[in-house]
């Protein structure tokens, strides 16, 4: 049975702290688990720290939604995200818990925030190869695989894999546009407060 958080104003500073004076060690587990994920733990690494089974992930996740549903503005924005093909509420929760300032970020912003943003290497007449890094990585690795299933229903997302295939660009690079230009349509819908929808000609 998942311990109910009552509190939802608390930092994972104080869930730690909570953890700590616990006297029930599957809600101390529990409530540590979450101060990880506040803390930009993937959920699924932070439940395995804590030594938790694949039911009490599911209840973790719960909980997750129940923090994110008990404060109105955070909800609206998990309900615009989940509009968009390709994520669910637990990326949804990963989104906005490692990129609280999503909706407030200019595009360059959210890309470079998420360790997207093309890095060139240059000296000179020299230029080597773009790459991305930096950033939160446990946000990035949050996208990937929202990035393939929005590959597959998502059409403009979609036309802009296969353009970049089509130019003889690796799947891997082109990966990586589809996750930076998924993350820079969330940031532009939470901004403009609406719902993802389908563009139609």
């Amino acid at each position: 049975m998942a311990v109910a958080i009552t509190r939802t104003d608390l930092s994972a500073r104080e869930l730690r702290l909570a953890a700590s004076k616990a006297k029930d060690s599957s809600a101390a587990r529990r409530v540590l688990a979450i101060a990880l994920v506040l803390e930009g733990v993937a959920r699924r690494s932070a439940a395995e720290t804590c030594g938790m089974d694949r039911q009490t992930l599911r209840e973790l996740d719960a909980e997750i939604a129940a923090l994110i549903e008990a404060h109105g503005a955070t909800a609206r924005n998990r309900d615009i995200l989940c509009s968009m093909p390709g994520i669910g509420a637990v990326t949804a929760a990963a989104m906005l818990t490692l990129l609280p300032e999503i909706g407030t970020l200019q595009r360059k912003q959210v890309a470079s925030l998420t360790g997207l943003a093309p890095i060139t290497r240059q000296s000179g007449q020299w230029q080597g190869k773009s790459f991305i890094g930096g950033g939160r990585k446990p946000l990035r690795d949050a996208l990937y695989m929202p990035a393939l299933v929005a590959m597959r229903f998502n059409p403009e997302l979609k036309a802009k894999y296969e353009a970049l295939r089509t130019v003889g660009k690796p799947a891997k690079v082109a990966i990586f546009v589809v996750m930076r230009k998924l993350i820079e349509m969330a940031n532009a819908l939470v901004r403009a407060d609406r719902m993802w929808t389908l563009k139609t000609a």
